[in-house]
């Protein structure tokens, strides 16, 4: 409360020594804010002379990082997945792997496997069996039984084989003609795949370096506001500051002074009776214990 009297010491204004203009601040709340243990920041209102916003604020600083970024050029080496001597041995290959012509082969499949058919000889020899004699008509029959049996063998026997034969060439013929389409809608594909990355890749690499950097951005703003936070809130707490005024306190008034005060009373009682000095330096001394505050009695 002494040092808040203004005009104590001649051009001292705290306010202003603190940076504040137009400020109040004065040291009996200052004390009672140490009390409470708060922050040197908000006990010392350095937010009125100290911005924190305009002094940790990157929004400067990230629109020039984004100019420096728009500016940048990124050049890239050629890019090529296939070169012209590959694309020409991918189509050479296609080409050359085209099956011979199975037309002959396809139609001599359709045909009989026997020149002429051998149910129609089994007919001839029934036919012929009943205009023959008896002696050899039953020779006859069973001749004609056995082409018959012949002829199912043979069916059972080549028939399927023949038509996979078939199924399978036709399936050779018609995915051999494919190949050469199909390498070629391949090589397309390759060429625009090329294009596009001849195109794109320097934006892709460009996007994806800034949106990195965004987030470092957003890593570093967050610990600005934590590092703000941790600066007014938590960091240099005045507290002991207080304790040490207090302890400072009841040494300087409760130990020196009162007994500065009595000495100064009992040397006035003193004077009044005459100087006959040494019973009241003998009296003093035994009151002596009355003047300081002790933890433990004095026993005499």
């Amino acid at each position: 409360q002494l040092l808040d009297t203004p005009g104590l010491i001649p051009g001292f204004n705290l306010s202003e020594l603190l940076g504040q203009e137009g400020g109040t601040a004065n040291f009996s709340e200052m004390y009672r804010q140490c009390q409470r243990d708060a922050a040197l920041w908000q006990t010392l209102h350095l937010d009125q002379s100290v911005s924190l916003d305009k002094l940790l604020n990157i929004t400067q600083y990230t629109e020039e990082i984004s100019m420096a970024f728009e500016k940048m050029n990124i050049t890239l080496s050629p890019i090529s997945l296939l070169s012209q001597s590959q694309r020409d041995l991918l189509l050479n290959a296609s080409r050359a792997a085209q099956p011979p012509d199975f037309t002959l082969t396809l139609e001599q499949l359709d045909q009989n496997v026997t020149q002429g058919s051998l149910l129609d000889l089994a007919a001839e020899l029934e036919q012929l069996a009943d205009k023959a004699g008896t002696d050899v008509k039953e020779d006859l029959k069973v001749g004609a039984r056995k082409l018959k049996e012949l002829d199912k063998e043979m069916q059972m026997s080549f028939s399927r084989l023949l038509q996979s034969l078939q199924e399978n060439i036709n399936l050779v013929q018609s995915r051999a003609a494919q190949l050469e389409a199909q390498t070629k809608a391949a090589l397309d594909k390759a060429s625009k795949t090329q294009e596009f990355l001849e195109r794109e890749t320097a934006n892709i690499i460009k996007n994806e370096t800034w949106a990195f950097l965004e987030e470092l951005l957003d890593f570093f703003e967050t610990y600005i506001s934590w590092a703000k936070s941790r600066l007014t809130g938590d960091v240099a707490r005045c507290k002991p500051i207080a304790q040490t005024l207090d302890n400072v306190e009841a040494i300087t008034c409760d130990y020196i002074l009162d007994s500065l005060v009595g000495g100064a009373a009992l040397c006035g009682v003193i004077r009044v009776w005459g100087g006959n000095e040494v019973p009241f330096i003998i009296l003093a001394v035994r009151l002596a214990k009355f003047y300081r505050r002790m933890d433990i009695a004095d026993v005499y």
